[in-house]
């Protein structure tokens, strides 16, 4: 299982790349393993403001749907266009080109909350 450990997880099986005063956002490989084939993702706009623990996207997969649930407040500063057009990325590169949105963290102390990897780890196993 892919759990690197420079990056903080959610229970809700997301991970976040902290880069300043902004987060990448995407789901964990085990997350999209136990959805099977991502066949379409809906993403907010640019923009979109969202507090911690709100759903900000959905991921439609053969097995299922899934929310991505937003791991701190803040506002979209984009969405990953790509993923309209190649949704599958998420599977094959669950931690780079799959990843879902880069957010503006609107309070930083909301990361402080977040699993290291190796909680992350004891959380799934």
């Amino acid at each position: 299982m892919n759990v690197p450990s420079d990056l903080k997880y959610t229970s809700d099986h997301e991970w976040i790349r902290i880069e300043g005063d902004s987060v990448t956002i995407g789901i964990t490989d085990y997350a999209q393993g136990e959805l099977g084939d991502v066949v379409f993702v809906e993403l907010p706009n640019a923009g979109d403001e969202f507090t911690k623990g709100d759903v900000a996207a959905t991921i439609e997969a053969v097995k299922t749907v899934a929310d991505v649930f937003m791991p701190v407040s803040g506002t979209i500063e984009a969405s990953n266009e790509s993923l309209d057009d190649d949704s599958d990325l998420i599977n094959q590169d669950a931690y780079g080109a799959g990843w879902i949105l880069k957010v503006k963290v609107s309070d930083p102390s909301e990361l402080d909350a977040l699993l290291s990897s190796s909680d992350y780890i004891a959380s799934i196993s």
